[in-house]
């Protein structure tokens, strides 16, 4: 009964008629198996029904379309004289319609089969509106149940601008003042509205308040028990018209668990909650409403993609998401920091897929650190620019992946005065390929990717205790002992102190494998690879000469072994046999 929607028709200047109050009802009778769709709008003559029900083929759609093309510029046509009509024949044997214009004119009954045959005649109705009445197939018996119309109703017909009675409920009445207190309240039978005509995104934002959004963010998502974080109210009238409210809820660090949340209206009436190339793609995994009669339905994403209207609508959509963050971020820095776990994989999403919003996101993308500190880009590069900046003049930002797991590396860095980032979200390695082919001289580097003091190469070099002709002896040595391809022996030197053997991961083949793994296109086949490490090996160290000096060749193996295995086990690398025989081995040594 969408296309009866009578306050169309008096903007458009067809009905001068005085409608009163409208309502739709929806009832069931289930001993003559019908659905009832009855309300009190403009009906229809004899003759609209012989053009708009009878005549299903397109001329008769294009006809009202051309005729009402301004009426449908500023509402929407969807759902004008039900052009989708028929598909009440996929539940229905039967058909009826009984319809009074409010012209003055006789009432109509229309009653078809499905078949090319119909009748119509005159009705015995006295007030104008219409009636559909579907009799219901035998095999389409779930259309007679309550609660399968309930449901129905609620997604397709929730925000309907006209109320929609569906049965009735009992309301209970305050009690009388000469009341007992033990007397029952009295109660009365009212209309059973099923939906809100008038919901949130269709006021105005200053019209609303902070409960307002909450109450309608539970009235979207009954069964979301958290809050959400805070919302965008849309709201645009020129060069299209797009109303909505978007939700940012907290999130997982799936990327796809939480799609296909947010619902399309137009006019409010429920279209899909498929919003993939309306609204940008890194913001559908957003909650809310959007609604605009601009947005072309039913058709390819391509084409969607095409529309000059729709493109309007999705770059729109972005800025003002752009423009909120901004605004939260300034208003409430702490606030925002406090919810940046929730919010960043939507900011880091949006600055990878869309140009506008990786500009705008400077003002408000957080860098966190290991130790709790938030930067925007530019309060780190001045922060860690004097102390983190190599020989060749590039500023080199440490990160870390897992705070715990490369504890030994982050505290290393730390000891040096460097700044690690704390950054963990699935598609890390895609953003930090970004921002070092957008920004100039700097680069990232994963603390276990070196050993510290090559993590940011300066000027000075450490001096080796051994010749480079006793590294090589010492390198072939450890490669022969511990046999295994996917480590490459480094011997360097490095400070006395630093670990005797640390194991890294080359920056560039890890972060190839993890692009590829979070859907990296073009990653020339990294992600089939296996894991490469490097095994480097601190030729100043005591350990680390004493292996080299021993005339023993029983002793150097079980000392190389006890030490790679040590730090294998600091990298949570050693598993199985090798774990086991690693523990006997070490009780060995203890004895």
């Amino acid at each position: 009964m969408r296309h009866l929607n009578c306050s169309t028709w008096q903007e458009s200047g067809e009905a001068k008629v005085e409608l009163g109050d409208q309502k739709i009802e929806v009832k069931i009778d289930k001993e003559a198996k019908t659905l009832h769709i009855i309300d009190q709008g403009l009906g229809m003559s004899e003759e609209e029904v012989q053009k708009y029900i009878n005549e299903v083929a397109f001329s008769g759609a294009e006809e009202f379309l051309e005729k009402y093309k301004d009426t449908a510029k500023d509402s929407g046509i969807i759902g004008h004289f039900g052009l989708g009509f028929y598909s009440a024949f996929m539940v229905a044997d039967k058909v009826d319609i009984i319809t009074k214009s409010f012209k003055d004119e006789p009432a109509v009954h229309w009653s078809c089969d499905g078949s090319p045959n119909y009748t119509i005649e005159p009705a015995d109705k006295k007030e104008f509106g219409t009636e559909i009445i579907l009799h219901i197939s035998e095999d389409e018996t779930e259309f007679l149940e309550e609660s399968r119309i309930k449901e129905l109703l609620n997604k397709y017909n929730k925000f309907m601008p006209v109320p929609i009675k569906f049965g009735t409920k009992t309301e209970t009445l305050p009690k009388p003042e000469d009341a007992k207190e033990d007397d029952p309240a009295p109660t009365q039978e009212v209309d059973n509205i099923i939906n809100n005509p008038t919901p949130a995104w269709t006021k105005q934002p200053a019209d609303l308040e902070d409960k307002d959004y909450k109450e309608f963010y539970r009235e979207l998502y009954p069964m979301q028990f958290e809050e959400p974080l805070f919302n965008i109210h849309l709201n645009v009238d020129y060069p299209f018209n797009l109303t909505g409210i978007l939700y940012f809820p907290k999130m997982t660090q799936d990327l796809n668990v939480q799609k296909d949340r947010i619902q399309l209206y137009q006019n409010q009436v429920y279209v899909t909650d498929n919003v993939e190339g309306i609204v940008p793609e890194f913001l559908t995994m957003l909650r809310g409403v959007i609604d605009s009669p601009d947005i072309p339905l039913n058709v390819s994403r391509s084409y969607l993609q095409a529309d000059g209207a729709v493109k309007k609508i999705s770059s729109y959509i972005t800025r003002k998401v752009a423009d909120k963050l901004k605004s939260l971020f300034n208003d409430d820095r702490a606030a925002f920091e406090e919810k940046w776990n929730d919010i960043k994989i939507v900011i880091e999403y949006g600055m990878l897929s869309e140009e506008k919003f990786f500009e705008k996101a400077d003002k408000f993308a957080l860098y966190p650190t290991v130790d709790g500190s938030y930067f925007t880009w530019d309060e780190l590069i001045e922060k860690v620019k004097p102390a983190q900046t190599d020989k060749d003049d590039k500023t080199v930002l440490l990160y870390t992946s897992n705070q715990e797991a490369q504890h030994s590396y982050v505290t290393a860095a730390k000891d040096k005065g460097y700044e690690v980032l704390l950054l963990d979200s699935p598609i890390v390695s895609h953003l930090m390929q970004k921002l070092e082919t957008s920004k100039e001289n700097i680069s990232f580097v994963r603390v276990d990717a070196d050993h510290v003091d090559n993590l940011i190469k300066k000027d000075d070099e450490q001096i080796s205790k051994l010749t480079d002709e006793e590294k090589e002896t010492l390198q072939k040595s450890i490669t022969e002992t511990i046999a295994d391809t996917n480590y490459t022996v480094q011997v360097e030197a490095m400070s006395s102190d630093a670990a005797p053997f640390i194991i890294t991961q080359p920056e560039f083949m890890r972060r190839m494998k993890e692009m590829q793994a979070t859907g990296g296109g073009g990653m020339m086949g990294f992600g089939n690879m296996p894991d490469m490490y490097n095994l480097v090996v601190n030729s100043n160290h005591e350990l680390v000469q004493e292996i080299f000096n021993s005339k023993s060749d029983e002793k150097k193996a079980s000392l190389i072994k006890q030490s790679v295995d040590l730090a294998k086990l600091s990298q949570g690398l050693l598993k199985g046999e090798a774990l086991t025989d690693f523990v006997n081995r070490s009780y060995d040594l203890i004895k």
